[in-house]
């Protein structure tokens, strides 16, 4: 393996773990049926949803998920191709 492939693959390792820790703090939506008939509560908690811890660790959580596939395909053709 070259440098870049042991590089990436530590960097692929390092989303991989970020993204598990990320999935277990999240807490569970406790919407239920709720949310499919489309009952909402517009409450002061909604309205300053993307400033909440939750909201924070979902983002988070999707920016790990895309550089873990990006580091994913890097890494794929760093093997094939022999960089």
């Amino acid at each position: 393996m070259s440098g870049l492939q042991i590089a990436i693959s530590i960097i692929d390792i390092i989303f991989a773990i970020a993204i598990i820790i990320l999935f277990l703090v999240q807490e569970g939506n406790d919407q239920g049926l709720g949310a499919v008939a489309g009952a909402t509560s517009d409450s002061y908690y909604s309205k300053a949803k993307g400033r909440t811890l939750e909201e924070q660790l979902k983002r988070w959580t999707v920016i790990c998920c895309v550089g873990f596939a990006v580091c994913s395909v890097l890494l794929y053709l760093a093997i094939n191709r022999h960089w």
